[in-house]
């Protein structure tokens, strides 16, 4: 098992190079989970691509990548605040952004790793699910 950030669903739903490495992933995974938070941030982000079609394609993409939802608890937030304060923006060359910190949160805190999209976590202590 795996959990998913932004960066990664938004490479696969806009089939960026890592496309086929990260399907790659999903397929040898049971299932993957994602923070609520995580969801709601990559369909903001596709929103700005196609307003229309951002929050089905995101739908579609979780439930074909057999990715499951997990809602914010006040012990996921915590761990979130605590990778702000040690991996925030304006604090850590890793400039974790309020989603990249609750995709850590949900890592740490099922103790799994990671599959994200460029160096921002890679500056982390986080466990990577792919190195290019």
């Amino acid at each position: 098992m795996i959990v998913v950030d932004a960066s990664a669903l938004f490479a696969i739903v806009m089939r960026e190079p890592e496309l086929d490495a990260f399907v790659d992933i999903f397929d040898a995974e049971e299932r993957a989970l994602c923070s609520t938070v995580t969801y709601v941030e990559t369909v903001m982000t596709l929103t700005g691509r196609s307003r229309r079609l951002a929050r089905a394609r995101v739908d579609e993409l979780l439930q074909t990548l057999s990715v499951e939802l997990v809602a914010v608890d006040p012990a996921l937030a915590q761990i979130a605040v605590d990778a702000f304060e040690r991996f925030g923006k304006g604090r850590h060359r890793a400039r974790l952004n309020l989603g990249d910190c609750f995709s850590y949160a949900l890592a740490k805190a099922r103790n799994l790793p990671l599959l994200f999209k460029g160096d921002d976590f890679a500056r982390t202590d986080i466990v990577p699910a792919w190195r290019p």
